[in-house]
Protein backbone atom coordinates (compact mmCIF):
# COMPACT_ATOMS: atom_id res chain seq x y z
CA UNK A 1 0.00 0.00 0.00
CA UNK A 2 0.88 3.23 -0.67
CA UNK A 3 -0.62 6.99 -0.27
CA UNK A 4 -3.88 7.66 0.91
CA UNK A 5 -6.24 4.93 0.51
CA UNK A 6 -9.53 3.92 2.99
CA UNK A 7 -9.46 1.51 5.51
CA UNK A 8 -11.84 -0.96 3.36
CA UNK A 9 -9.58 -0.48 0.54
CA UNK A 10 -6.54 -2.47 1.79
CA UNK A 11 -7.61 -5.76 0.70
CA UNK A 12 -8.80 -6.76 -2.55
CA UNK A 13 -12.03 -8.28 -2.27
CA UNK A 14 -12.39 -9.80 -5.53
CA UNK A 15 -9.03 -11.89 -5.79
CA UNK A 16 -8.04 -14.37 -8.60
CA UNK A 17 -11.45 -16.27 -8.62
CA UNK A 18 -12.91 -13.45 -9.91
CA UNK A 19 -10.39 -12.45 -12.42
CA UNK A 20 -10.77 -16.60 -13.56
CA UNK A 21 -14.91 -16.29 -13.91
CA UNK A 22 -14.75 -14.12 -16.98
CA UNK A 23 -11.75 -15.42 -18.17
CA UNK A 24 -13.67 -18.94 -18.60
CA UNK A 25 -16.86 -17.24 -19.83
CA UNK A 26 -15.51 -15.33 -22.48
CA UNK A 27 -13.67 -18.61 -23.98
CA UNK A 28 -16.92 -20.18 -24.12
CA UNK A 29 -18.81 -17.31 -25.71
CA UNK A 30 -16.23 -17.03 -28.16
CA UNK A 31 -15.60 -21.12 -29.10
CA UNK A 32 -19.74 -20.39 -29.45
CA UNK A 33 -19.30 -18.20 -31.93
CA UNK A 34 -17.08 -20.36 -34.56
CA UNK A 35 -19.54 -22.97 -34.16
CA UNK A 36 -22.54 -20.36 -35.00
CA UNK A 37 -20.51 -19.36 -38.20
CA UNK A 38 -20.61 -22.51 -39.66
CA UNK A 39 -24.06 -23.43 -38.75
CA UNK A 40 -25.91 -19.89 -39.06
CA UNK A 41 -23.69 -18.14 -41.77
CA UNK A 42 -22.93 -21.22 -43.55
CA UNK A 43 -19.29 -20.78 -43.60
CA UNK A 44 -18.56 -24.88 -44.53
CA UNK A 45 -14.62 -24.00 -43.90
CA UNK A 46 -15.58 -24.14 -40.46
CA UNK A 47 -17.14 -27.38 -40.61
CA UNK A 48 -13.53 -29.37 -39.16
CA UNK A 49 -14.24 -27.42 -35.55
CA UNK A 50 -17.99 -26.94 -35.59
CA UNK A 51 -18.28 -30.32 -32.97
CA UNK A 52 -15.26 -29.21 -31.26
CA UNK A 53 -16.26 -25.58 -30.79
CA UNK A 54 -19.38 -26.69 -28.94
CA UNK A 55 -18.18 -29.16 -26.99
CA UNK A 56 -15.03 -27.33 -26.02
CA UNK A 57 -17.89 -24.80 -25.12
CA UNK A 58 -19.88 -26.92 -22.91
CA UNK A 59 -16.27 -28.32 -21.33
CA UNK A 60 -15.85 -24.84 -20.35
CA UNK A 61 -19.61 -24.12 -19.66
CA UNK A 62 -19.72 -26.51 -17.17
CA UNK A 63 -17.01 -25.29 -14.79
CA UNK A 64 -17.94 -21.24 -15.55
CA UNK A 65 -19.70 -20.95 -11.72
CA UNK A 66 -16.93 -23.14 -10.09
CA UNK A 67 -15.13 -19.86 -9.36
CA UNK A 68 -17.64 -18.05 -8.15
CA UNK A 69 -18.62 -20.55 -5.43
CA UNK A 70 -15.19 -20.87 -4.28
CA UNK A 71 -15.15 -17.41 -3.74
CA UNK A 72 -18.58 -17.30 -1.63
CA UNK A 73 -18.39 -17.56 2.38
CA UNK A 74 -21.73 -19.77 1.76
CA UNK A 75 -21.61 -21.15 -1.17
CA UNK A 76 -24.89 -22.70 -0.69
CA UNK A 77 -26.49 -19.73 -0.93
CA UNK A 78 -26.06 -19.61 -4.65
CA UNK A 79 -29.00 -21.33 -5.13
CA UNK A 80 -31.14 -18.78 -3.57
CA UNK A 81 -31.36 -16.80 -7.13
CA UNK A 82 -33.37 -18.86 -8.62
CA UNK A 83 -35.59 -20.15 -5.38
CA UNK A 84 -36.20 -16.12 -4.60
CA UNK A 85 -35.57 -14.59 -7.93
CA UNK A 86 -34.49 -10.97 -8.39
CA UNK A 87 -34.51 -9.76 -11.96
CA UNK A 88 -33.54 -6.30 -11.01
CA UNK A 89 -30.18 -7.19 -9.37
CA UNK A 90 -26.98 -7.20 -11.65
CA UNK A 91 -25.35 -9.89 -9.78
CA UNK A 92 -28.17 -12.30 -9.92
CA UNK A 93 -28.29 -12.01 -13.99
CA UNK A 94 -25.21 -14.50 -14.07
CA UNK A 95 -27.65 -17.41 -12.43
CA UNK A 96 -30.24 -16.59 -15.19
CA UNK A 97 -28.01 -15.81 -18.10
CA UNK A 98 -25.68 -18.84 -17.34
CA UNK A 99 -29.34 -21.13 -17.02
CA UNK A 100 -30.60 -20.47 -20.23
CA UNK A 101 -27.46 -20.00 -22.26
CA UNK A 102 -26.26 -23.65 -20.54
CA UNK A 103 -29.59 -25.11 -22.02
CA UNK A 104 -29.17 -23.66 -25.64
CA UNK A 105 -25.60 -25.52 -25.68
CA UNK A 106 -26.79 -28.67 -24.19
CA UNK A 107 -29.95 -28.60 -26.56
CA UNK A 108 -27.69 -28.13 -29.83
CA UNK A 109 -25.43 -30.95 -28.91
CA UNK A 110 -27.86 -33.46 -28.16
CA UNK A 111 -29.91 -32.28 -31.48
CA UNK A 112 -26.08 -32.23 -33.37
CA UNK A 113 -25.18 -35.82 -31.96
CA UNK A 114 -28.76 -37.63 -31.61
CA UNK A 115 -28.19 -39.50 -34.67
CA UNK A 116 -24.73 -41.25 -33.18
CA UNK A 117 -26.92 -41.71 -29.65
CA UNK A 118 -29.23 -43.84 -31.67
CA UNK A 119 -26.87 -45.59 -33.88
CA UNK A 120 -24.54 -46.68 -30.60
CA UNK A 121 -27.32 -47.18 -28.31
CA UNK A 122 -28.73 -49.64 -30.65
CA UNK A 123 -25.34 -51.34 -31.99
CA UNK A 124 -23.11 -51.38 -28.71
CA UNK A 125 -23.44 -53.76 -25.86
CA UNK A 126 -23.39 -53.30 -22.36
CA UNK A 127 -22.91 -50.09 -20.23
CA UNK A 128 -22.97 -48.05 -23.55
CA UNK A 129 -25.87 -49.39 -24.87
CA UNK A 130 -27.59 -48.44 -21.72
CA UNK A 131 -26.16 -45.13 -21.31
CA UNK A 132 -26.29 -44.07 -25.61
CA UNK A 133 -30.11 -45.25 -24.58
CA UNK A 134 -30.70 -43.05 -21.78
CA UNK A 135 -29.31 -39.93 -23.76
CA UNK A 136 -31.14 -40.79 -27.02
CA UNK A 137 -34.39 -40.17 -24.71
CA UNK A 138 -36.53 -42.15 -26.30
CA UNK A 139 -36.12 -39.80 -29.64
CA UNK A 140 -35.06 -42.67 -32.27
CA UNK A 141 -36.42 -42.19 -35.26
CA UNK A 142 -33.61 -41.30 -37.92
CA UNK A 143 -36.19 -41.01 -41.10
CA UNK A 144 -34.80 -38.52 -43.29
CA UNK A 145 -37.66 -36.08 -42.36
CA UNK A 146 -37.17 -36.36 -38.84
CA UNK A 147 -33.06 -35.68 -39.31
CA UNK A 148 -34.05 -32.56 -41.69
CA UNK A 149 -36.03 -31.24 -38.90
CA UNK A 150 -32.92 -31.79 -36.45
CA UNK A 151 -31.22 -29.26 -39.03
CA UNK A 152 -33.72 -26.64 -38.91
CA UNK A 153 -33.92 -27.01 -34.96
CA UNK A 154 -30.30 -26.97 -34.58
CA UNK A 155 -29.78 -23.92 -36.70
CA UNK A 156 -32.80 -21.94 -34.41
CA UNK A 157 -30.53 -22.88 -31.47
CA UNK A 158 -27.33 -21.35 -32.76
CA UNK A 159 -29.42 -18.47 -33.94
CA UNK A 160 -30.68 -17.95 -30.42
CA UNK A 161 -27.18 -18.91 -28.81
CA UNK A 162 -25.22 -16.10 -30.74
CA UNK A 163 -27.19 -13.35 -28.49
CA UNK A 164 -26.87 -15.19 -25.48
CA UNK A 165 -23.47 -15.76 -25.76
CA UNK A 166 -22.98 -11.85 -26.18
CA UNK A 167 -24.97 -11.89 -23.13
CA UNK A 168 -23.22 -14.22 -20.87
CA UNK A 169 -19.74 -12.37 -21.68
CA UNK A 170 -21.30 -8.80 -22.37
CA UNK A 171 -23.29 -9.33 -18.27
CA UNK A 172 -20.11 -9.15 -17.14
CA UNK A 173 -18.36 -6.11 -18.67
CA UNK A 174 -21.97 -4.76 -17.78
CA UNK A 175 -21.12 -5.48 -13.71
CA UNK A 176 -18.03 -3.70 -14.04
CA UNK A 177 -19.11 -0.79 -16.27
CA UNK A 178 -21.70 0.26 -14.24
CA UNK A 179 -19.58 1.07 -10.99
CA UNK A 180 -19.48 4.45 -11.15
CA UNK A 181 -17.46 5.04 -8.31
CA UNK A 182 -14.78 3.05 -9.80
CA UNK A 183 -12.76 5.38 -12.60
CA UNK A 184 -10.88 2.14 -14.35
CA UNK A 185 -13.93 0.28 -14.64
CA UNK A 186 -17.02 2.91 -14.59
CA UNK A 187 -16.97 3.16 -19.33
CA UNK A 188 -19.60 2.25 -21.55
CA UNK A 189 -17.32 0.86 -23.51
CA UNK A 190 -16.27 -1.95 -20.83
CA UNK A 191 -19.83 -4.30 -21.95
CA UNK A 192 -18.30 -4.70 -25.73
CA UNK A 193 -14.48 -4.40 -24.91
CA UNK A 194 -15.33 -7.40 -22.63
CA UNK A 195 -17.66 -9.01 -25.67
CA UNK A 196 -14.69 -7.58 -28.14
CA UNK A 197 -12.02 -9.57 -25.83
CA UNK A 198 -14.13 -13.07 -25.38
CA UNK A 199 -14.17 -13.60 -29.58
CA UNK A 200 -10.96 -13.30 -29.27
CA UNK A 201 -9.99 -15.71 -26.91
CA UNK A 202 -12.31 -17.98 -27.66
CA UNK A 203 -11.22 -18.27 -31.22
CA UNK A 204 -7.76 -18.30 -30.56
CA UNK A 205 -8.18 -21.29 -28.08
CA UNK A 206 -10.42 -23.43 -30.41
CA UNK A 207 -7.41 -22.85 -33.15
CA UNK A 208 -4.60 -24.23 -29.90
CA UNK A 209 -7.43 -26.95 -29.21
CA UNK A 210 -7.66 -27.60 -32.60
CA UNK A 211 -4.26 -27.96 -33.57
CA UNK A 212 -2.46 -29.53 -30.77
CA UNK A 213 -5.43 -32.21 -30.69
CA UNK A 214 -4.49 -32.89 -34.29
CA UNK A 215 -1.33 -33.55 -33.74
CA UNK A 216 -1.59 -35.65 -30.45
CA UNK A 217 -4.12 -37.93 -32.81
CA UNK A 218 -0.88 -37.81 -35.17
CA UNK A 219 -3.53 -36.02 -37.83
CA UNK A 220 -3.06 -33.14 -40.34
CA UNK A 221 -5.01 -29.88 -39.47
CA UNK A 222 -7.31 -28.81 -41.85
CA UNK A 223 -4.90 -25.91 -43.67
CA UNK A 224 -8.47 -24.12 -45.09
CA UNK A 225 -9.84 -23.83 -42.01
CA UNK A 226 -6.74 -23.22 -39.76
CA UNK A 227 -6.31 -20.25 -42.25
CA UNK A 228 -10.10 -19.24 -42.04
CA UNK A 229 -9.96 -19.50 -38.59
CA UNK A 230 -6.31 -17.38 -38.45
CA UNK A 231 -8.21 -14.32 -40.61
CA UNK A 232 -11.13 -14.20 -38.54
CA UNK A 233 -9.27 -14.09 -35.50
CA UNK A 234 -7.02 -11.00 -36.97
CA UNK A 235 -10.05 -9.49 -37.39
CA UNK A 236 -11.54 -10.05 -34.19
CA UNK A 237 -8.08 -8.40 -32.64
CA UNK A 238 -8.17 -5.39 -34.74
CA UNK A 239 -11.80 -4.89 -33.04
CA UNK A 240 -10.75 -5.79 -29.41
CA UNK A 241 -6.67 -3.99 -29.29
CA UNK A 242 -8.33 -0.76 -30.82
CA UNK A 243 -11.22 -0.71 -28.44
CA UNK A 244 -9.03 -1.34 -25.36
CA UNK A 245 -6.50 1.35 -26.91
CA UNK A 246 -9.90 4.05 -27.45
CA UNK A 247 -10.62 3.65 -24.24
CA UNK A 248 -7.19 4.95 -22.53
CA UNK A 249 -6.95 7.00 -25.29
CA UNK A 250 -10.19 9.07 -24.84
CA UNK A 251 -9.84 8.69 -20.75
CA UNK A 252 -6.35 10.38 -21.34
CA UNK A 253 -7.50 12.70 -23.69
CA UNK A 254 -10.41 14.04 -21.57
CA UNK A 255 -8.09 14.25 -18.93
CA UNK A 256 -10.74 14.54 -16.03
CA UNK A 257 -9.95 14.90 -12.35
CA UNK A 258 -9.22 10.84 -12.08
CA UNK A 259 -6.99 10.68 -14.90
CA UNK A 260 -3.73 11.00 -12.84
CA UNK A 261 -4.92 8.36 -10.17
CA UNK A 262 -5.61 6.10 -14.00
CA UNK A 263 -2.62 6.96 -15.36
CA UNK A 264 -0.61 5.97 -11.95
CA UNK A 265 -1.79 2.70 -12.07
CA UNK A 266 -1.18 2.03 -15.68
CA UNK A 267 2.53 3.34 -15.61
CA UNK A 268 3.59 2.29 -11.50
CA UNK A 269 1.16 -0.59 -10.46
CA UNK A 270 0.35 -2.43 -13.27
CA UNK A 271 3.10 -1.56 -16.11
CA UNK A 272 3.83 -5.11 -17.00
CA UNK A 273 0.61 -6.66 -17.10
CA UNK A 274 -1.39 -4.08 -19.09
CA UNK A 275 1.56 -2.49 -21.30
CA UNK A 276 4.10 -5.69 -21.43
CA UNK A 277 1.86 -8.56 -21.49
CA UNK A 278 -2.23 -7.66 -22.41
CA UNK A 279 -1.03 -4.76 -25.70
CA UNK A 280 2.66 -5.85 -26.69
CA UNK A 281 2.40 -9.89 -26.28
CA UNK A 282 -1.07 -10.21 -26.53
CA UNK A 283 -1.99 -7.50 -28.92
CA UNK A 284 0.78 -5.82 -30.89
CA UNK A 285 2.67 -9.33 -31.73
CA UNK A 286 -0.11 -11.35 -32.75
CA UNK A 287 -1.23 -8.47 -35.10
CA UNK A 288 1.83 -9.03 -36.52
CA UNK A 289 2.36 -12.93 -36.39
CA UNK A 290 -1.23 -13.77 -38.00
CA UNK A 291 -0.41 -11.89 -41.46
CA UNK A 292 2.65 -13.25 -41.40
CA UNK A 293 1.06 -16.82 -41.17
CA UNK A 294 -0.52 -16.53 -44.01
CA UNK A 295 2.24 -15.79 -46.39
CA UNK A 296 3.03 -18.49 -48.85
CA UNK A 297 6.29 -17.84 -48.48
CA UNK A 298 6.34 -19.88 -45.14
CA UNK A 299 5.64 -23.86 -45.46
CA UNK A 300 2.11 -25.07 -44.47
CA UNK A 301 3.48 -26.45 -41.07
CA UNK A 302 5.21 -23.28 -40.17
CA UNK A 303 1.87 -21.46 -41.21
CA UNK A 304 0.41 -23.10 -38.99
CA UNK A 305 2.71 -22.93 -36.59
CA UNK A 306 2.94 -19.13 -36.58
CA UNK A 307 -1.12 -18.98 -36.25
CA UNK A 308 -0.60 -21.13 -32.94
CA UNK A 309 2.11 -19.12 -31.45
CA UNK A 310 -0.05 -16.22 -32.26
CA UNK A 311 -3.40 -17.88 -30.36
CA UNK A 312 -1.23 -18.80 -27.28
CA UNK A 313 0.11 -15.60 -26.95
CA UNK A 314 -3.62 -14.22 -27.52
CA UNK A 315 -5.11 -16.46 -24.53
CA UNK A 316 -2.51 -15.14 -21.90
CA UNK A 317 -3.01 -11.67 -23.06
CA UNK A 318 -6.71 -12.08 -22.74
CA UNK A 319 -6.31 -13.65 -18.90
CA UNK A 320 -3.43 -10.18 -18.04
CA UNK A 321 -6.93 -8.27 -19.89
CA UNK A 322 -8.69 -9.71 -17.12
CA UNK A 323 -6.23 -9.51 -14.18
CA UNK A 324 -5.45 -5.53 -15.17
CA UNK A 325 -9.39 -4.97 -15.21
CA UNK A 326 -10.49 -6.67 -11.77
CA UNK A 327 -7.45 -6.36 -9.54
CA UNK A 328 -6.40 -3.32 -11.20
CA UNK A 329 -9.47 -2.02 -10.51
CA UNK A 330 -9.14 -2.52 -6.57
CA UNK A 331 -5.57 -0.76 -6.46
CA UNK A 332 -6.96 2.40 -7.05
CA UNK A 333 -7.73 4.28 -4.07
CA UNK A 334 -11.25 5.92 -4.11
CA UNK A 335 -9.63 8.89 -2.80
CA UNK A 336 -7.16 9.18 -5.92
CA UNK A 337 -4.22 9.53 -4.33
CA UNK A 338 -3.02 5.81 -3.35
CA UNK A 339 -2.97 2.22 -4.17
CA UNK A 340 -3.32 -0.64 -2.51
CA UNK A 341 -1.28 -4.38 -3.42
CA UNK A 342 -2.69 -7.81 -4.25
CA UNK A 343 -0.50 -10.87 -3.96
CA UNK A 344 -2.23 -14.74 -4.80
CA UNK A 345 -1.74 -16.73 -1.78
CA UNK A 346 -0.40 -20.30 -2.78
CA UNK A 347 -3.06 -22.06 -0.82
CA UNK A 348 -6.76 -21.97 0.58
CA UNK A 349 -9.78 -21.72 -1.87
CA UNK A 350 -9.13 -18.54 -3.41
CA UNK A 351 -4.73 -19.68 -3.90
CA UNK A 352 -2.98 -20.04 -6.64
CA UNK A 353 -3.19 -23.58 -6.41
CA UNK A 354 -6.89 -23.50 -6.40
CA UNK A 355 -6.52 -21.62 -9.57
CA UNK A 356 -4.65 -23.88 -11.46
CA UNK A 357 -7.14 -26.39 -10.82
CA UNK A 358 -9.97 -24.73 -11.91
CA UNK A 359 -8.17 -23.94 -15.03
CA UNK A 360 -7.15 -27.79 -15.79
CA UNK A 361 -10.81 -28.97 -14.99
CA UNK A 362 -12.18 -27.88 -18.48
CA UNK A 363 -9.53 -30.16 -20.12
CA UNK A 364 -10.29 -32.79 -17.91
CA UNK A 365 -13.80 -32.40 -19.18
CA UNK A 366 -12.82 -32.34 -22.44
CA UNK A 367 -10.99 -35.48 -22.68
CA UNK A 368 -14.03 -37.60 -20.99
CA UNK A 369 -16.61 -35.51 -22.89
CA UNK A 370 -15.28 -35.87 -26.41
CA UNK A 371 -15.35 -39.85 -25.59
CA UNK A 372 -18.52 -39.73 -25.75
CA UNK A 373 -19.63 -36.65 -28.07
CA UNK A 374 -16.09 -37.09 -30.38
CA UNK A 375 -15.64 -33.81 -31.99
CA UNK A 376 -13.22 -34.94 -34.81
CA UNK A 377 -14.78 -36.04 -38.03
CA UNK A 378 -12.26 -39.01 -38.49
CA UNK A 379 -12.85 -40.13 -35.21
CA UNK A 380 -17.06 -40.46 -35.97
CA UNK A 381 -16.37 -42.74 -39.04
CA UNK A 382 -14.03 -44.92 -37.04
CA UNK A 383 -16.65 -45.15 -34.87
CA UNK A 384 -19.32 -46.04 -37.43
CA UNK A 385 -17.04 -48.51 -39.20
CA UNK A 386 -16.60 -50.19 -35.11
CA UNK A 387 -20.13 -50.80 -34.94
CA UNK A 388 -20.92 -51.92 -38.57
CA UNK A 389 -17.68 -54.77 -37.83
CA UNK A 390 -19.33 -55.03 -34.36
CA UNK A 391 -22.36 -56.19 -35.68
CA UNK A 392 -21.49 -58.80 -38.44
CA UNK A 393 -19.48 -60.13 -35.83
CA UNK A 394 -21.03 -61.25 -32.77
CA UNK A 395 -18.05 -62.41 -30.93
CA UNK A 396 -17.01 -59.13 -30.39
CA UNK A 397 -19.84 -57.80 -28.59
CA UNK A 398 -19.55 -60.44 -26.43
CA UNK A 399 -15.96 -59.91 -25.64
CA UNK A 400 -14.40 -63.54 -26.54
CA UNK A 401 -11.94 -62.27 -29.08
CA UNK A 402 -9.65 -60.76 -27.33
Amino acid sequence: MNGYIYPNEANVVWTVMIVIYPYITGLVAGAFIISALYHVFNQKVFKPVSKLALVSALSLLLVAPIPLLLHLSQPLRAFNIMLTPNPSSAMAGFGYIYSFYLMIVLLEIWFIYRKNIVTMAEKSAGLSKIGYGLLSLGAKDLSPGTLAMDNRIINTLAVIGIPAAFGLHGYVGFIFGGIKANPWWSSPLMPVIFIASAVVSGTALLILVYGIGSRLRKREPDHQCMTALNKYLWIFLIVAVSLEALEIVNAGYQAKSYWPAVYGLLTQQIPLSFFGIQLLLGGLVPLILLPAARLKSFAREWQQRLTMIAAGLIVVGVFAMRWNVVIGGQLLSKTGMGYSGYVVPLLGREGLLMAVVVLILPIILFSVLSQIFPPWPKDEAAISEQIEVSKSRPELRSGTVG
